[in-house]
């Protein structure tokens, strides 16, 4: 009874929060247009006033008509909050990440990739209520590798800071 008790303790005052964004894109060019859909749902639980562990799962789609890409992910993250105010969080995430990306009818051929990574990302919370926060993420610093099927490695080290690295997200917090 005593470890049920503790047990129920524990988790009824454990901090949970769920979220994550989407994206949409559309671009044309030369008469041609090309669309682009993610998914990025998020769980994460909070370890103490500074620290929480989560996971993000990732889905995307892009291309045209005759040549689409499907983009699937998994990336699992420590999250240490260095900056606290009473709305607005400073916080740096520890991140590894899987990417698998398949597609058909890109340069006339089957298109796979297989994507990893190991690095920091820097990131902002602000609480737009109790329960609600906005969170952003931008760059990553760390080692990235890629390797399309048929092909060698493409390696890289370095800090990448550029539009293409910029998340945008709402959480709930429980």
């Amino acid at each position: 009874m005593t470890i049920a008790a503790a047990f129920a303790a524990t988790t009824m005052s454990a901090q949970m929060y769920v979220g994550g964004g989407i994206g949409f894109e559309n671009k044309s060019y030369d008469g041609e247009s090309a669309t682009s859909l993610s998914i990025n749902p998020e769980l994460g639980y909070v370890l103490d006033e500074n620290a929480s562990l989560g996971i993000s799962l990732g889905f995307g789609q892009s291309g045209k008509d005759d040549a689409k890409k499907t983009t699937l992910s998994v990336q699992p993250y420590y999250r240490y909050k260095f900056m606290k105010t009473e709305k607005v969080d400073l916080f740096v995430d520890g991140t590894f990440y899987f990417a698998n990306t398949k597609g058909d009818g890109y340069k006339d051929k089957d298109y796979k990739v297989n994507a990893w990574g190991i690095g920091v990302r820097p990131g902002v919370a602000v609480a737009l209520n109790d329960k609600l926060s906005f969170v952003s993420t931008m760059g990553f610093l760390g080692y990235k590798s890629s390797k399309p099927d048929g092909d060698k490695a493409t390696n890289t080290i370095g800090f990448d800071l550029n539009s293409l690295n910029l998340n945008f997200g709402l959480y709930y917090n429980f």
